[in-house]
């Protein structure tokens, strides 16, 4: 399989910040949701926060295509991933690391055991486009 993920995308999964999930319902209908965590699984894979969005998941299991848009706050880069839903993991490595990476966040944000990890989504990624960071206002 190719190597979907650039080297240089590691750090925006590993920076926190939440990311932009667009879904397609079976006849149609757009759904945008934030997701708290993109995760690296492999160079051709990224898992998914599955927290409590009942149409994402739906729409999902309708469609299994998904874009996911990822922000990189040091240069202001965006990076868009097409994604292609395989299977949803309730344990084993994956869940067990993104369930302690969701209340580390929780617990930086005051709001310990409120967020609890469903699954995780695993996703082969079909394409990536890294989008130009905003460009620096020349010096006066």
């Amino acid at each position: 399989m190719a190597n979907l993920l650039p080297d240089d995308i590691r750090p925006v999964l590993d920076n926190g910040i939440p990311a932009v999930m667009v879904t397609c319902s079976a006849d149609g209908i757009p759904n945008v949701t934030v997701i708290s965590q993109v995760y690296y699984v492999d160079e051709s894979h990224v898992a998914l926060s599955f927290q409590f969005f009942n149409k994402t998941i739906r729409n999902v299991r309708e469609n299994p295509r998904a874009y996911v848009c990822l922000s990189d706050i040091a240069s202001g880069a965006q990076w868009v991933l097409q994604l292609e839903f395989r299977r949803s993991e309730m344990e084993g490595p994956i869940f067990e690391a993104m369930d302690m990476q969701i209340e580390a966040i929780a617990s930086a944000t005051g709001m310990s055991g409120i967020f609890k990890l469903r699954a995780a989504d695993i996703y082969r990624v079909l394409s990536v486009e890294q989008l130009a960071g905003p460009e620096a206002a020349a010096p006066s």
